[in-house]
């Protein structure tokens, strides 16, 4: 997606070896535009396979899984990372590392919201290690909700995470796909769109 990339290309920071700053359009501050446009890129691809849910895990993942589920006319669900008192229903729960944060939390979507009867988008930011996309999975899988793809923004390919997703038979469709940093630059690989 060249309207995505470009923006990395101009607004993004790289931070050490294995850290992609973008919370200028995406992580903290957010683009409209450009999430809408990502958004239809998402809702294009998988608009023939009987999405029923989008799923994220918050907070960076909400914004863009609510411009997919808005193009595709279903319901976004985020996990939340915190179980607040109004939670009082039967929960799904998985434990989630963060790479970026270097803390394990565990998600959870109250049971209410998902079924068999379900078949989920799951959206996420970035893609690293995989352990977002896999406690989704877990909790998904519990559920008995079909699993139709894993949609990442920006994924970082030089890492273990879209293996180990694919590991599980869950298609991965990645918008930005980086190979690695060199000399503090972006190094892009193939996107999946």
């Amino acid at each position: 997606m060249e309207a995505l990339i470009s923006r990395i290309k101009h607004d993004g920071t790289v931070l050490g070896d294995d850290i992609l700053k973008v919370d200028s359009f995406l992580t903290h501050q957010v683009d409209p535009k450009l999430m809408r446009q990502i958004g239809q890129a998402f809702a294009q691809k998988f608009s023939d396979s009987g999405i029923t849910k989008v799923v994220t895990i918050e907070a960076s993942g909400n914004v863009p899984a609510a411009y997919v589920a808005e193009e595709l006319n279903i319901p976004m669900i985020f996990a939340k990372k915190a179980k607040n008192v109004t939670m009082n229903d039967e929960l799904l729960t998985a434990e989630v590392y963060s790479f970026t944060k270097k803390i394990t939390s565990t998600v959870q979507i109250s049971r209410k919201f998902l079924s068999e009867n379900d078949k989920v988008l799951i959206i996420d930011d970035f893609l690293a290690n995989g352990q977002a996309a896999l406690g989704l999975i877990t909790i998904l899988k519990e559920a008995g909700a079909q699993i139709a793809g894993v949609g990442i923004v920006i994924e970082k390919s030089f890492q273990t995470g879209r293996t180990l997703v694919e590991e599980t038979g869950i298609p991965v469709v990645s918008l930005a796909r980086i190979a690695g940093f060199e000399q503090g630059q972006v190094v892009f690989a193939e996107a999946d769109l």
